[in-house]
């Protein structure tokens, strides 16, 4: 089996401030970003207890170079991408070719009662397809759905994992802790957290005949609302993109690959917008 993981932080277990998962942070962030890297291992090493053999890792936060390539298993059939911008992000490898994905790590989105809780960029203050409201997860599987990969296994925290789960009730969640509020936790230690993942992950993979695609159906209409009004006005400079509020614009399309290539192209633009002094 070909499996592809999608690597994000501030679902892992402890993670409860920004200062912790912020690369220039050189007192939390070594520690923390350790504890991912042992998550994603222990997703590894459960997945492959099962049957898989090839996988290949996303890096995907923040500048997607967080992964300790040392403390990952160290075989020819494992695969790390690592770097930003990568084209397609979160889901940068995520094709065809890939017959299931992982995410692990994942978190809640904006405007959801949760632990920095956000939707790709701080410029994003809510995003829909076809009115349903989405998160990282969401978007990356109906990408993955569109390829034909179903996602067997989401880990993060407790608000994310119920909501894949509501979505895609054949996934097995993982949830290693659960906001208190926007910077507070109740969590699993790491150790517990990377044996739930483990066991989570051989479930996972065992249970695969059981899975579904997640998809959203043609046509696709996507609102986009940012944070402030002059992320909407770069982004309605994009052709495709209509505006329909001050903080709102849309974008319609028939595939979802193209959907999704306008929304990392419009968070990319509206990260470009600072007022001019």
């Amino acid at each position: 089996m070909n499996l592809f993981i999608s690597a994000d932080m501030e679902g892992t277990a402890g993670v409860c401030s920004w200062n912790q998962c912020d690369p220039e942070n050189a007192d939390e962030y070594p520690v923390y970003r350790r504890y991912m890297t042992q998550e994603v291992r222990a997703a590894i090493e459960g997945a492959r207890e099962a049957g898989a053999r090839r996988v290949l890792v996303n890096d995907s936060h923040w500048s997607m170079r967080n992964l300790l390539l040392d403390d990952l298993p160290g075989d020819d059939e494992l695969r790390v991408i690592s770097g930003t911008r990568k084209p397609w992000s979160m889901a940068q490898g995520l094709d065809s070719g890939v017959e299931a994905a992982f995410f692990t790590g994942y978190h809640a989105k904006a405007g959801d009662a949760a632990t920095l809780a956000h939707t790709f960029s701080s410029e994003v203050y809510a995003v829909t397809i076809n009115g349903v409201a989405c998160s990282e997860a969401l978007l990356n599987a109906a990408l993955a759905g569109t390829y034909g990969v179903p996602v067997l296994l989401v880990t993060g925290d407790r608000t994310i994992v119920d909501e894949c789960m509501k979505t895609m009730p054949w996934t097995v969640g993982v949830p290693v802790k659960e906001a208190i509020g926007y910077t507070a936790v109740d969590s699993l230690t790491p150790a517990a957290a990377q044996a739930a993942i483990r066991a989570g992950a051989r479930e996972a993979i065992e249970r695969k005949e059981r899975a579904e695609l997640f998809t959203f159906d043609a046509p696709l209409e996507m609102i986009l609302e940012t944070v402030a009004v002059e992320h909407s006005d770069f982004i309605e400079l994009m052709p495709g993109f209509t505006r329909i509020g001050g903080r709102a614009t849309r974008f319609r399309a028939d595939n979802f690959p193209l959907v999704m290539q306008a929304f990392i192209a419009a968070t990319r633009m509206a990260a470009a917008a600072e007022p001019v002094a």
